[in-house]
Order: structure tokens, then sequence, then C-alpha cells
């Protein structure tokens, strides 16, 4: 095992009620001025936000709002956001929703205390000096933003997707309740389950060192995500799973499950090759990141599994219960391959990009690959290193039907 710096600031609320905490815990950080952040129509019509509203109302905190965040959340709005913080000398952002209403709240945190246009910071031009607090009411289990110290944001000039990371952002608090999360529609909740799958797998194909407890931990977490997803199909009510559900998103994106593996950096594995590649197909499509994982996951895996087949043929038995072919590494790790396929299918996920809706030409093919490549200036993943003609070529593979 690795050294490693392991740091989870956040406060988590969990269970019935929990959002009702959201006043006391803004007071307690000092904060009087909030800007509530949310997406659509679902959250006033649930009516959450008048809730939410009525809770920061009778603790004597003024609030401002601004819904209207969308799924691979835009920099206008980002822009937007930072304008009316500035204007209402706004000093807490309190995310109502999923990972896309996280990440646009960090975003307008970051353009409030930095002196730069807030996309100099996601294009690494700039530095980030800190972010305005941010709390969270969790109505979406998938991205686990809401303990993870990153953001992905998609400009619509150019639509460049791009992602930050910086300790500052970090949530102040989440509050999860999973009721919140029993009117999701069969196809987001799936879409869900697969992006908190592939946080656990991004750091758990990895070419660090080993580490057993944190190998232990993933692989339950993933086994617990698919048990639970299954319940859910049928049952979509049942809180129990919701819960299992939700605390899995938290913990896999808090970096727990790469704690001592190592790869990129610090102790910290990370291969992220599946989601740089799924970034630049959502940026320019607009799919579901979920569903873009799933159409592109299998492909990346059959591409890079000759690196170290024994690691996926772990995967194959402690998590998809394939039988051990002890002789053959290489067919265990292909069967494990196509066992988490054959479940994304059983949710009603794609596993290919034409499945999306997309048919994919040449000059597309050119097109992802030289974004995903930053205009061929890195190259990507941990578990085998990506360079634009890989890129390319895993593109390739997954348009194919």
């Amino acid at each position: 095992m690795m050294d490693f710096t392991y740091y989870t600031p956040t406060k988590v609320v969990f269970g019935r009620q929990a959002e009702e905490h959201a006043a006391g815990l803004i007071r307690e950080l000092g904060c009087k001025k909030v800007l509530i952040h949310y997406g659509g129509q679902s959250a006033k019509a649930s009516g959450l936000l008048d809730r939410i509203c009525t809770n920061l109302s009778q603790a004597g905190l003024e609030y401002v709002p601004l819904g209207g965040v969308v799924p691979n959340p835009r920099l206008s709005k980002v822009r937007e956001g930072i304008r009316l913080c500035q204007e209402e000398n706004v000093d807490f952002i309190l995310a109502v929703g999923g990972g896309s209403v996280i990440d646009s709240s960090k975003a307008i945190g970051y353009g409030v205390l930095n002196d730069c246009d807030v996309w100099e910071l996601y294009l690494g031009k700039q530095k980030p000096k800190g972010c305005l607090p941010v709390g969270a009411v969790l109505t979406i289990a998938a991205a686990g933003s809401e303990m993870s110290e990153s953001s992905v944001i998609t400009n619509e000039d150019g639509w460049l997707k791009r992602g930050l990371s910086h300790e500052s952002s970090r949530c102040r608090f989440a509050l999860m309740n999973p009721e919140l999360t029993f009117t999701l529609p069969p196809y987001q909740t799936a879409c869900g389950c697969v992006d908190i799958l592939m946080h656990t797998m991004e750091r758990y194909f990895s070419q660090g060192s080993s580490s057993e407890l944190t190998d232990g931990i993933s692989e339950a977490l993933m086994r617990t995500v698919i048990h639970n997803a299954r319940i859910l199909k049928s049952e979509p009510q049942n809180y129990n799973a919701r819960a299992e559900i939700m605390w899995a998103g938290s913990l896999a994106h808090n970096d727990l499950t790469g704690c001592g593996r190592g790869g990129q950096g610090k102790g910290r594995a990370g291969d992220w090759a599946t989601h740089q590649l799924e970034h630049e197909l959502s940026g320019i499509f607009d799919v579901a990141h979920g569903a873009g994982l799933s159409a592109i996951w299998g492909s990346w895996a059959r591409y890079v599994y000759r690196e170290n087949p024994s690691r996926f043929a772990q995967f194959a038995v402690n998590v998809m219960g394939v039988p051990n072919r002890f002789e053959m590494p290489e067919c265990t790790a292909l069967e494990g391959i196509a066992a988490m396929e054959a479940f994304y299918r059983e949710l009603g996920m794609p596993t290919s990009i034409p499945e999306l809706g997309i048919q994919l030409n040449e000059k597309d093919l050119d097109l992802l690959a030289y974004k995903c490549s930053f205009q061929n200036t890195r190259t990507i993943g941990d578990f085998k290193k990506l360079g634009r003609e890989d890129m390319r070529n895993i593109y390739e593979t997954a348009s194919r039907v």
C-alpha cells in the first residue's frame, strides 16, 4: 500500500427529513444570504423548494433562487449565477439537486471568489484561490459531487466539457434523504448507478500498488450497487435500496476507493480514461453522462485489459461472480467485461454509441479524438496510456452495433 492523504471535510446528514437541517448548518457557518440553485421543475412540483425556502426564512436567512440547470451544466448558467451572487451579496450557495446542480454551484462559487473569468479556471490557465461555500440537498444519487472536490462544466462555445478539482469547492455539508429519489424515472436511476460504478472502477483499474482493504471496499461497493439497482427496477420506492445507492454514490467519489493504490498522484488511484472519452461525447451530443459511460466502457475495457488481465479477472470473480479460470486469466477477464455489459443492458443502458441514437462518421471520430486529446497535447488513462490514435480506436469500436 502506498502512502496517501485522505481528506473528507463534508458533514453528512443522512436519512428522512435530512433537508430540514439546511438552515441550521448555514447559520453555523455564519452566512446570511443564500443562492438556492436548482434544476428544472421537479424541485418545485415536489414541494421540496418551498420547504427549503420556508426553512431558511424561519431561520432569518435571506435567499435568492436560480433554477434552470440542465444535465451537462452550462457555462452560461454559471455566469448568470456569478452575476446574481455579486449583485445580491450572496455568501452561501445551496445546491438542490444532483451532480449537475452541485457542479454548477461550485463553478459559481469559483467565479465569485476569483478575479478572472471562471472558464480560465476550467481550462487550467488560472488556479483557484478559493470558492464561495457550497452545501447540497441531494436529490439524485449519481455523481458524488456532494463529497468530492471535482466539478465539470460545458462551454456552449465549441461544446467543450472541462473539469476542475480543488479542495476549496468541497461541500460544507451534504443532506441526503433517500425519499427524495423515490420519483426518479427508471432511466435516470440507471444512469446514476452506472456513474457510481464507474467512479469506483476508474480507481480500481489503475496500475498502482495493491491494497487489499481498498480493493475489498471497492468490490463490496460495486456489488452493493448492482444488487440494489436490480431491486429498484421493480421497487422504485424501496427505501433501503435507495439509501444504499445514495450512500454508495458519495463513497464512490470521495476518494475512499482509491486510497493507497497510487496511480496518477500522491497515493490516490485513477485511470479516468472512460470519463474523459465520455466527456467529449456528451459535450458534443449532450447525452446523459451515465448512458455515455456505459456506451464506451466495454470498448475501453477490451482495448486495455491485456495490460493486466489478472486485475480484470479479479474484478470478474469478486464483483461479477464469474467462475475463476485460474489457468486462463484473459478468458476470465473477458467474461467479466461481458457480464458488466449484460448488467448495463439489464438496466436499459446502452453498451454502444449507436444505442445512444448517434451515428458517427469518420470526421466525427477524428473530432472526438482531437478534442479528447486536447488538440493532440495530452494522453489519458493510467491502466494503459492512451494517445490520440488510441482514443479514436476506442470511439470507433464503440460506434459499432
